[in-house]
């Protein structure tokens, strides 16, 4: 059913939604950056010399990488984050408000803060990133979690003070974590992980915070802090557990022309999110969230490379018709039949640019 907020964009809770339902399907807190992203790269860049990149894209990153994918896949969806009061703040305000109709009244503009910058060379099917920023704000009071259906938090040395709060209204918590450069790997940074109902680390993060050597061996190990861990394994695809049933679920990633792998898995988590607020059976979600990734790799940028419906849509058609194709693989993605919208195109989806932004003609 098309999303009311979003004319043409499909509203996957549709028939899960009543009247006494939050204002908000996902709260989002965190750092909203401005990402320049450099991709054709042939080699690293070397010490000495200078490199050309064939494209260049602009975009908000950070946090707003999961916000727009979000968004994009039909969630009202609300972010507190801080902005700074330079160009770079008012293009990213704009982009995600305007955009993407993503809610930020608990957002708000710094005086005299700049905008943080991460330059991201994409080659060789990775990326390498350079990031600038002045100290953070601090957070104003009252920026708990609204009412809300789901909440993303990232753990680590600063736990979320909300999450405890959030669980306990109701909102249901799925956390990711970032590298620890302490290189401890102290499992009571995940302490918050009581308070969750999913857990999504790549295969290096899961096997460093359990001590094992295989990634499905720690996502197993995961379920004694969390009701599910999902395990991302790069090329791989991803493994999932359920420790409730039991419940594993793997499912092999899809082989695409990567230009761009900024904000994968951000969008990979706002697929999993999106499939588990709907209640899709564990392997839909796995191979949905896979599905939504392997699209936005295929696009410069990472918020504004995450894939909407109609691009879900456009590949799975492809698919289906293309030759050389595995039955069974293609079998992994018929739950897609029963939610893809009407094959007219909506308006285009905005795209990361080499500029933040033309002057309006005089």
């Amino acid at each position: 059913m098309p999303s009311a907020r979003h004319p043409g964009l499909l509203d996957p809770l549709a028939a899960l939604r009543a009247g006494g339902d939050p204002p908000c399907d996902v709260y989002l807190t965190g750092t909203v950056f401005l990402d320049i992203i450099l991709t054709g790269l042939d080699s690293a860049p070397v010490r000495g010399t200078e490199s050309w990149a064939r494209g260049m894209g602009s975009s908000p990153g950070g946090v707003a990488n999961m916000a727009t994918a979000l968004a994009r896949l039909g969630l009202r969806t609300s972010l507190a984050a801080a902005f700074g009061d330079d160009h770079y703040g008012d293009y990213c305000w704009d982009a995600l408000e305007q955009g993407e109709g993503i809610d930020l009244g608990l957002s708000r503009t710094v005086p005299n803060w700049h905008s943080p910058v991460t330059v991201s060379m994409a080659y060789e099917g990775e990326r390498t990133m350079v990031s600038h920023g002045h100290e953070a704000p601090p957070p104003e009071v009252g920026t708990d979690c609204p009412p809300a259906r789901a909440a993303v938090a990232s753990l680590g040395p600063e736990q979320a003070p909300w999450i405890a709060g959030a669980a306990g209204h109701g909102t249901r918590i799925f956390a990711d974590v970032g590298w620890d450069e302490t290189g401890r790997w102290d499992p009571s940074r995940l302490a918050d992980l009581a308070y969750c109902e999913a857990f999504l680390p790549n295969a290096e993060e899961a096997m460093r915070y359990t001590r094992t050597d295989c990634p499905r061996r720690a996502a197993h190990a995961l379920t004694a802090y969390v009701p599910t861990a999902v395990v991302t394994l790069g090329a791989e695809g991803a493994y999932a557990v359920d420790g409730g049933s039991g419940e594993c679920a793997e499912v092999p990633a899809i082989a695409v022309e990567a230009l761009d792998p900024t904000g994968a898995g951000d969008v990979f988590v706002a697929g999993f999110v999106t499939g588990t607020l709907a209640g899709w059976p564990l392997a839909d979600r796995l191979a949905f969230a896979g599905l939504t990734a392997a699209l936005s790799v295929q696009e410069f940028g990472g918020s504004l490379s995450a894939p909407g419906w109609w691009e879900i849509a456009a590949w799975w058609r492809y698919v289906q018709g293309a030759p050389d194709q595995d039955p069974a693989a293609l079998r992994r993605y018929a739950f897609l039949d029963e939610l893809l919208p009407a094959p007219a195109r909506p308006l285009p989806l905005r795209r990361a640019v080499p500029t933040i932004g033309f002057r309006s003609p005089a």
